[in-house]
C-alpha cells in the first residue's frame, strides 16, 4: 500500500520548513509573510504528491471542520431534496461541505442525527426540527452552539429561522377557491400536527373562511398520518366527498398528500375541478403535467436554504449569537392553474 503524503513529505521536496508548509496550506501564508512564488510552489507539490489533509486532525487543531450538518424531515420528498442541493451550493461557495440527515418526523431520531453530526466535529446545524419540546434546542442554545432553523420554528423564541409565510399563503389559495364559487372546503393536514409550517397553514384556512363569511367546521379538517398516507387518504376523501358533508374543494396541505389525493380521486371516478376543486400549499413540477394541472402555492425553498447558510456561517464565523435579521419569513407565491376551475395551461 502507498505512503499517504504528509506535511513532512513535501517539506523535505521543497527544502522547506514544515511549519512553513502546514500555514500555506492551511491558509495562512499571507497572515505570516510567505511570498506568493513560495506558496505557489507549496500548493503545487503537494497537488503533485496527492496530498490529502487529515481532516478530522485539522479541525480539532484549528477548532473548526468547515462541515455543517443538515436535517430534514425526509429528503427523498422533492420540497427537501430541492432544499439540500440549496444548501450544499450556498455552503460550497463558502468552502464548507454539508453531512445530511432525515428524521423521518421521528423526534428520537432527530435527537441522534444531533448528536451524531456534533460527533462529527459539525460546525453549526440547519435543523428543520420536528421536536415538539424545544429542550434540545435550547440545550444547543445553552451551550453556544450555532443552529438555524429551516422551513419551521419555535414560537415565542429568539431561536433563528427561515421559513416560508404558510400563514400568508395559505389564506390566499383558500380565498382564490373560495372565489371560483366553492363554499364546502375541507382541509386535509399531516402528523406531527405541531409543526408551525401545518399550524399556520391550518390557521390561514381557517380565517380565510371566516373573512369570507363560511363557518368553520372542525369535522372538515383531517389529519392524516405521516406514515400512512396512502392508505389513510382512500379512507378520508371518501368520507369528506359523500354524505353528509358532500365537500366540493379540498386545500391539502403539502406535495405528498396532495400526490395521495390526486391518485385517490381519479380511482374514485371523480372528475376536477368539476367534481371537486383541489389546491395545495406546496408546488413541484409534477404539478405541471397532471391533468389537469394543480393550482399551489409555491414557496421560495432554494431562498429558504440559502438564508439558513447566510446566517448560519455568520454565526460561525464571526462567532456571535446574535445575527442581523436572525428570524425570517419568505413571501410565498401563488400557481394558477386548472385544478380549482381557473387558469391556463
Amino acid at each position: 500500500m502507498k505512503k499517504k503524503t504528509s506535511l513532512a513529505d513535501i517539506a523535505k521536496a521543497l527544502g522547506v520548513s514544515k511549519t512553513l508548509v502546514s500555514m500555506v496550506l492551511n491558509g495562512k501564508g499571507n497572515d505570516n509573510g510567505i511570498n506568493e512564488d513560495t506558496q505557489k510552489k507549496v500548493w503545487a507539490k503537494a497537488k503533485e504528491l496527492n496530498y490529502k489533509p487529515n481532516m478530522m486532525a485539522r479541525s480539532l487543531r484549528m477548532g473548526k471542520s468547515n462541515t455543517i450538518g443538515l436535517i430534514v424531515a425526509d429528503i427523498s420528498n422533492s420540497f427537501y431534496a430541492r432544499m439540500c442541493r440549496a444548501v450544499e451550493d450556498a455552503a460550497s461557495k463558502k468552502n464548507y461541505y454539508v453531512l445530511f440527515g432525515s428524521s423521518d418526523e421521528n423526534a428520537e431520531k432527530e435527537r441522534s442525527l444531533i448528536q451524531m453530526l456534533r460527533d462529527r466535529q459539525v460546525d453549526g446545524l440547519i435543523i428543520s426540527t420536528t421536536l415538539a419540546n424545544n429542550v434540545d434546542l435550547e440545550e444547543l442554545k445553552k451551550e453556544n452552539f450555532p443552529f438555524v432553523l429551516v422551513d419551521r420554528y419555535v414560537p415565542k423564541s429568539d431561536m433563528p429561522f427561515v421559513t416560508a409565510d404558510n400563514y400568508g399563503g395559505s389564506v390566499t389559495i383558500v380565498e382564490h377557491l373560495i372565489k371560483q364559487g366553492v363554499k364546502q372546503i375541507g382541509q386535509l393536514t399531516i402528523s406531527p400536527s405541531h409543526l408551525t409550517s401545518i399550524t399556520e397553514r391550518t390557521r390561514g384556512y381557517q380565517d380565510a373562511l371566516e373573512k369570507n363569511g363560511i363557518d368553520f367546521n372542525a369535522d372538515l379538517v383531517r389529519e392524516i398520518p405521516y406514515d400512512k398516507i396512502r392508505e389513510s387518504i382512500r379512507k378520508t376523501v371518501p368520507e369528506l366527498v359523500g354524505a353528509p358533508h358532500h365537500v366540493k374543494g379540498l386545500f391539502v396541505v403539502n406535495n405528498n398528500l396532495a400526490t395521495a389525493t390526486l391518485a385517490c380521486i381519479q380511482d374514485m371516478g371523480l372528475r376536477i375541478p368539476e367534481d371537486i376543486a383541489v389546491v395545495c400549499f406546496d408546488d413541484v413540477d409534477m404539478f405541471k403535467f397532471v391533468n389537469p394541472p394543480v393550482t399551489a402555492v409555491s414557496q421560495p425553498i432554494e431562498q429558504m436554504g440559502e438564508e439558513a447558510v447566510e446566517i448560519l456561517l455568520e454565526m460561525i464565523d464571526e462567532k456571535t449569537r446574535t445575527p442581523k435579521n436572525p428570524q425570517r419569513f419568505l413571501q410565498t407565491s401563488m400557481v394558477v392553474r386548472q385544478s380549482c376551475g381557473s387558469g391556463k395551461v
